[in-house]
């Protein structure tokens, strides 16, 4: 018995104005998001990041002092290929980031900051789908993200911020998880699947460090995106979690 051919993806809305990525490491939001923020960013939206972490301990030939500036470096430049000037890092250790308060926290007050309608993050799922298991900091960041954008909206939950002069912003309304397996939805990236190859391309100290198929933007990006494009009907995609926080 042949296998069930999966589900059309639905299309992503495209009626907002601003997006903020949270995402766990530099090179995040590139290994398949990059291309749709490249698109957006072209329709005039505003589009901010936030990286977790800088990513220090991503290279093993390096030690995180020196690895730090440099990635940190590569994603500013990588960002702005796809039309993204603001890139801020939170400095969480990269590798052994912890879900709890002091995360949440540190979202909260980015979401409060940039009062975004949506929020982009990464797959926070167990695996890939299937056996492939999902990398601990992006587990503990997309679920931090989810609750901090909740908590950004609540003036009685880290009450400091508005001492910071950052009010409540209840405004975000879906989170998004790039490359979940649970992935119901997608946007057509074939008209900006070269800028987001360009913007992987951009962290070549990291791909030249971690080798193997990771390591080749242009051969990863477009299977991936081929596959994602063959579900929404289209020669490119990226697929994307839909959490709606209200109607």
């Amino acid at each position: 018995m042949s296998e069930q051919a999966p589900p059309p993806y639905e299309p992503l809305r495209e009626d907002w104005q601003s997006a903020l990525a949270v995402v766990a490491h530099p090179d995040d939001m590139e290994y398949g998001a990059a291309a749709a923020i490249a698109r957006w960013t072209s329709q005039g939206k505003r589009i901010g990041y936030v990286m977790v972490t800088s990513g220090e301990a991503g290279i093993d030939s390096l030690t995180p002092e020196e690895c730090r500036p440099l990635r940190e470096a590569e994603q500013i430049a990588s960002a702005a290929l796809v039309g993204v000037d603001d890139v801020d890092f939170l400095g969480h250790p990269d590798g052994v980031v912890e879900y709890g308060i002091a995360l949440r926290r540190d979202i909260a007050r980015e979401v409060r900051k940039y009062r975004p309608d949506i929020v982009i993050t990464t797959n926070f799922r167990d695996t890939y789908g299937g056996a492939v298991p999902n990398q601990a900091d992006h587990i503990a960041v997309g679920r931090a993200t989810l609750d901090g954008v909740r908590d950004a909206g609540n003036r009685w939950i880290f009450t400091e911020l508005a001492d910071e002069g950052l009010q409540p912003w209840n405004g975000v309304r879906e989170v998004w998880a790039a490359s979940s397996p649970d992935s119901r939805h997608a946007v057509d990236t074939t008209d900006f699947l070269d800028l987001g190859i360009a913007s992987l391309q951009a962290h070549k100290a990291y791909l030249d460090g971690i080798g193997g198929e990771m390591s080749d933007p242009r051969s990863f990006l477009e299977s991936a995106g081929r596959a994602a494009g063959s579900r929404l009907g289209v020669t490119y995609a990226s697929p994307f979690e839909v959490i709606s926080l209200r109607p």
